[in-house]
């Protein structure tokens, strides 16, 4: 009797691409889904849970960037702690986007990636830029609608 093994993909078969997504007016949570999507590898014909795709995104624009809900903005609250007893501290949604509004779309982001050991490294694919500029204009990423 033949035992039935599943194939994966080599590093050769992996084809790198790189998408370029324009945040600009996009709802976060919409914007971050599609985006864990993409850096899973599940819009692939080869998706394989275990490997971590050659595939990367540049997003532009994260500064403005929406969020639904009307108060969302004042009541979404960020923690942190600095290890130390009474250490916890916490950021409005708005104070967040002010200062650092990359920080803000790569949290909701890695919040939508599985939970293991690839997380880190399929975050590492991922480029966030907050205004229109971006350093990878050589690689002539393929622009990508949400």
């Amino acid at each position: 009797m033949m035992k039935k093994t599943t194939r994966r993909p080599t590093k050769a078969e992996m084809q790198e691409a790189w998408y370029l997504i324009d945040a600009a007016g996009q709802v976060l949570g919409r914007l971050s889904s599609r985006v864990a999507k993409v850096l899973m590898g599940k819009d692939k014909a080869t998706y394989d849970p275990a490997v971590v795709g050659s595939t990367k995104v540049v997003i532009i624009n994260a500064a403005q960037i929406k969020v639904t809900g009307g108060s969302k903005l004042e009541k979404k609250l960020y923690y942190r702690h600095s290890g130390y007893p009474g250490g916890l501290k916490t950021t409005k949604l708005a104070t967040l986007m002010g200062k650092r509004p990359i920080e803000v779309v790569r949290h909701a982001i890695a919040g939508m990636l599985p939970k293991n050991k690839l997380q880190r490294l399929r975050l590492a694919n991922l480029k966030i830029y907050p205004g229109d500029q971006h350093p990878h204009q050589a690689q002539q990423p393929v622009k990508l609608e949400v």
